[in-house]
């Protein structure tokens, strides 16, 4: 993808026509733009290999305690809980090949999890220790899906009335709404060409950021854009982010993070970075990456500038705002923690 870019940050060299040529992360490499730099800490899991492998790190949640959780593809142990320097205080889940999306959520005082997992074409509500609560299964009734394999759910988020939407990042793109009971009720988004629909449907979030009002976003990963629907489905608009391949959107505070995966394709480039949005969708902050410019009422394109991740695959920030990354498909590395500059 060329960059197009006019000016560069002089702390990166320039090679070919606009190329720019991405620098590496040392042991104190601080990141970020303005009020949201952060000093990188590639060591702080404590994690061993061969007592807790891990495969593909896709992504995590914090517990009212603390503890952090985080799912991987792996097996072995499909679920590892951190405690705040690191440590795995716990380990469980031998059953989910394709874990991936990881939910903590309150219901009436009782933490629970939901796993979407693509290879068994479901999404699992768990016990924080991995009891199975509920199934939900492939939205057979629908219409939308010829059998369950065409189902392959990335992500859920819990609206206010309890209900669970679940994105179908890696089958169909459409996101469904289940009742707290399982029950399929309703759908929207899904593949075609009108601005509503959605390629690579990765994430779903529950915007609370303004008062009295609630809107669900979506990550359009191929498309590089953030989408916004009312309760209803109704599309309300979109956040165009350029050469950003992003991930799951994590609402937190004021602020929207993404982990975005690549900048550029290949899908294994290692050209990934984080993206930080205002309360109003602006761009403020690219770690790791380009803060782009406007240029004739167009967003120029992002790009790493730094390679301190290879395949960032999920954000989580904890109340201080010290930030924690997973990453897919990336030597099996743990999570790295991000530490806020003042």
């Amino acid at each position: 993808m060329p960059m197009q870019r006019r000016t560069f940050n002089r702390s990166i060299f320039v090679m070919g026509a606009g190329l720019p040529l991405r620098r590496f992360a040392t042991k104190d490499t601080v990141i970020g733009h303005g009020d949201f730099r952060y000093r990188v800490d590639a060591s702080w899991c404590k994690a061993e290999a061969a007592r807790h492998p891990v495969k593909d790190c896709h992504e995590m949640a914090m517990d009212r305690k603390g503890l952090i959780y985080m799912s991987t593809n792996d097996t072995r142990n499909n679920i590892l809980v951190f405690n705040k320097d690191g440590q795995v205080v716990n380990a469980w889940g031998t059953e989910y090949p394709g874990a991936h999306g990881l939910t903590l959520h309150d219901e009436n005082g009782t933490e629970v999890l939901y796993i979407t997992d693509y290879e068994r074409h479901e999404v699992v509500k768990t016990t924080l220790d991995g009891r199975v609560l509920r199934v939900f299964e492939w939205p057979s009734d629908t219409g939308l899906y010829p059998d369950k394999t065409a189902f392959k759910p990335t992500e859920t988020a819990i609206l206010p009335s309890g209900d669970v939407l679940v994105a179908d990042g890696y089958g169909l793109d459409y996101i469904l709404r289940y009742s707290p009971e399982g029950q399929l009720k309703s759908s929207f988004g899904g593949r075609g060409e009108s601005p509503a629909s959605l390629e690579n449907a990765h994430g779903v979030a529950i915007d609370l950021r303004k008062s009295g009002h609630t809107e669900i976003l979506v990550s359009s990963r191929v498309q590089n854009t953030l989408k916004r629907y009312d309760l209803q489905g109704a599309f309300l608009g979109a956040v165009p982010l350029p050469g950003a391949f992003i991930c799951r959107p994590v609402v937190h505070q004021k602020e929207v993070y993404f982990a975005v995966l690549i900048s550029k394709l290949p899908w294994d480039s290692r050209s990934g970075f984080l993206c930080v949005l205002d309360e109003q969708n602006q761009v403020v902050a690219a770690l790791g990456g380009n803060l782009p410019q406007m240029h004739k009422g167009e967003m120029d394109p992002f790009y790493q500038t730094v390679q301190v991740f290879r395949h960032p695959h999920d954000v989580l920030a904890d109340a201080d705002g010290t930030l924690f990354v997973a990453q897919w498909n990336s030597d099996r590395v743990y999570p790295i923690r991000l530490t806020r500059v003042p």
